[in-house]
């Protein structure tokens, strides 16, 4: 007896020894076919844009890269100073009292009414 595994019943069934052999999916000497395109529309290559490229602003990640791959002992999310800083307490300072807060309306919550 020959056993497929059934995707409807997410069970082995008994099988005939073709349908064994050749599980969903995988068929012998289906050729492979060339998927349709999407978009037809011709696309312009980069090479033919020339000089029509326009920047926001100079490229900044060789400084950044500069700047982040220092050994100075800092951790990562400190590199860039003051502001970096300053952004880190106010999430911290924000977490420490959202975390209160949580506990407080907890014990709010806990208490009996009094009617």
């Amino acid at each position: 007896m020959y056993y497929k595994f059934s995707g409807i019943t997410q069970k082995l069934t008994g099988s005939a020894p073709t349908a064994a052999y050749n599980p969903q999916g995988l068929r012998p000497g289906v050729p492979a076919e060339s998927p349709t395109m999407t978009f037809a529309t011709p696309t312009k290559l980069a090479s033919e844009a020339g000089s029509s490229v326009e920047y926001m602003g100079t490229n900044r990640v060789p400084d950044f890269q500069r700047v982040f791959q220092t050994s100075d002992g800092l951790p990562v999310h400190l590199k860039r100073g003051v502001p970096d800083r300053l952004l880190y307490r106010t999430t911290m300072a924000l977490t420490v009292g959202g975390a209160l807060y949580c506990l407080v309306a907890l014990y709010i919550a806990s208490q009996p009414s009094n009617k």
